[in-house]
């Protein structure tokens, strides 16, 4: 199951732990790069596993403050303890976490009580389970290569190749401990310098603390899981440019054995002020300007293009163009799997009013824009009053064809409204009129056009009466009050139509779809805004007990048998959480409203 992972992360990529201590994810040295372990897409695409030998129960959490795993095997003969952690930098501590991770998986075992037969076994299956590397023992450690990949497993007890894979099989009394390290690295980067384990693992978890102690600054309701939440961000967080990447995965399915199965390690412009006020609110403003200046930076001049760019690489990479891993079975047998998206291709109109809406969360740091920021922003808003009128792909990225989502025209009227305010900090008061002329006008066409009288709800998109979760960013994102009789009427509707037991769907129809829970967290804080505070609590618990035993969520929950499933975990549905905490805290402080 997906909720049967924990995440490592060195803020360059990612790694997922089974309860059972496998490794079954590692896509070194970024979160796109091809896996070395994937047998989470298939049996066939690698892991590293350390058990104890005989019947087992298991209990896991996060070191206090840390990405750091800590999972407990109880025998009949003892407790082995298993620590878990994707190396920092040597020394990096506060903001500076991340920046020269070496790309090293840690683990630690240690017998806390009796005594416990140990078994591990490395299976590197390089590219997405592509090539079965050659492994031979070097005084370095043992080296495993295998197409563009160089890795040094090393242990301070004995290990044996056996053909494609390494065992090891040790018993551990009572205060022994062992340590193991599989550094990575590419054909043509530097030689590997081991680390020591057992420092390493000990600096990399004083560094995550150093980070958590100062983000601390949210004292609102639901502390403790945001504070998870912000460190899941910063975990996948891709430190050399500040981008926060979609999810630590890809293809896992937004419905088990169907195809709908995306490549989400990848930043995404329509999720950009979601996030950038999920890292104001529980992170600091730091991570939310490197954030901004990422965005900006990556999508350049916009002047004339085509459309927008909706979504970068990590690195601000724009071709993401898609493809098929015919060697994976898939999880759960859930086919194709894909690497790459190619929404990146797609036009989508919510991204002017999203880079925007960065620009007016913050403003007050808005003194020292540059001038190709302040360009950009020009550009956007200028492009919205252009382009308000035309059909687009949607935030939810369907390849059916373009419509007139109401969401796209939310989004524009955000951009031309925050380019009014922020006309003074881009230089830009000669545009205020036509900005002003065109925001009215979109004002207009959302009020009349996305209104379905006979479903007493503003719907997914003009013309239709299909209801769309995406529609109650109108009052978060200040279009309408909370408690105006028409957001009203929308919320009742979404609560009526696409609500169970706390959970959303993201639209009519969505059939055997799972409940989205980024939409959950929206509609608690629609409900917040609208004075029911209650309300908006039942459905923040519903969802957020849906979490797995370490308070990690994926995209969605599937509906018939209440499991996290689509890729793991998901910025979103963290980004949600906190920015729904805020809003209940805002609004039960008199701030909100």
């Amino acid at each position: 199951m997906i909720s049967d992972y924990a995440l490592l992360g060195d803020c360059h990529c990612a790694a997922l732990v089974s309860s059972d201590g496998s490794v079954d994810w590692w896509c070194p040295p970024r979160f796109d790069a091809p896996s070395v372990f994937a047998r989470l897409l298939g049996a066939t695409g690698g892991h590293w596993s350390i058990r104890p030998l005989g019947p087992y129960t298991t209990v896991r959490h996060y070191l206090d403050g840390t990405m750091v795993l800590r999972t407990e095997f109880h025998t009949p003969d003892g407790v082995l303890r298993l620590t878990d952690a994707l190396a920092l930098g040597t020394g990096e501590r506060g903001h500076g976490i991340g920046y020269t991770s070496p790309h090293v998986l840690l683990r630690q075992i240690e017998t806390v009580a009796g005594t416990v037969e140990v078994t591990t076994e490395v299976a590197a299956r390089p590219e997405y389970g592509l090539t079965s590397p050659s492994i031979a023992e070097t005084p370095l450690g043992i080296e495993i290569s295998g197409g563009s990949d160089r890795l040094v497993l090393t242990s301070d007890r004995d290990l044996t190749v056996d053909g494609p894979v390494v065992t090891g099989r040790f018993t551990l009394a009572e205060g022994d401990s062992a340590v193991l390290a599989l550094h990575h690295r590419r054909a043509a980067d530097q030689q590997i310098v081991p680390l020591d384990g057992r420092v390493a693992l000990r600096d990399t978890i004083a560094a995550w603390q150093s980070w958590d102690r100062i983000h601390q600054g949210y004292q609102g309701p639901y502390r403790a899981q945001v504070r998870r939440s912000a460190l899941v961000l910063q975990a996948l967080t891709y430190q050399p440019t500040g981008a926060v990447v979609a999810a630590a995965t890809t293809s896992l399915p937004e419905e088990v054995g169907g195809a709908a199965n995306w490549d989400y390690r990848f930043a995404w412009l329509r999720d950009g002020s979601f996030t950038l006020k999920a890292l104001w609110v529980a992170a600091c403003p730091d991570e939310a300007r490197r954030f901004f200046d990422w965005m900006a930076a990556s999508m350049g001049s916009v002047r004339g293009a085509d459309h927008v760019p909706i979504m970068f690489g990590a690195a601000g990479e724009r071709d993401l163009t898609e493809h098929t891993l015919e060697q994976l079975a898939g999880h759960r047998g859930s086919q194709p799997v894909r690497v790459g998206n190619d929404a990146w291709q797609q036009k989508q109109l919510d991204v002017l009013g999203e880079v925007l809406e960065c620009a007016w969360v913050l403003r007050d740091q808005m003194a020292d824009l540059s001038p190709a920021a302040a360009a950009l922003l020009r550009s956007l808003a200028d492009r919205a009053a252009d382009t308000w009128r035309q059909p687009d792909a949607g935030i939810w990225e369907g390849r059916e064809g373009e419509r007139h989502y109401l969401t796209s025209k939310l989004m524009c009227w955000v951009a031309l409204d925050r380019a009014v305010k922020l006309a003074g900090a881009i230089d830009a008061e000669a545009a205020v009129p036509r900005w002003s002329k065109a925001r009215d006008e979109v004002r207009a066409a959302i009020l009349t056009e996305g209104w379905h009288p006979s479903s007493g709800a503003f719907t997914g998109a003009f013309g239709s009466d299909h209801l769309d979760a995406s529609v109650l960013g109108m009052p978060i994102l200040g279009f309408l009050p909370g408690d105006d009789e028409r957001v009203l009427g929308t919320v009742r509707a979404v609560e009526r139509d696409l609500t169970r037991d706390g959970l959303v769907q993201r639209w009519t129809g969505a059939g055997d779809e799972g409940a989205f829970i980024a939409c959950s967290y929206w509609l608690a804080s629609a409900l917040a805004l609208a004075g029911q505070i209650d309300a908006a609590r039942r459905i923040f618990d519903s969802v957020t007990a849906r979490a797995n035993d370490l308070g990690l969520l994926s995209e969605e929950i599937d509906r018939r048998d209440g499991s996290q499933i689509g890729n793991f975990p998901q910025a979103l549905s963290h980004i949600g959480l906190i920015n729904a905490a805020w809003v209940i805290d805002q609004v039960e402080s008199g701030v909100g409203r």
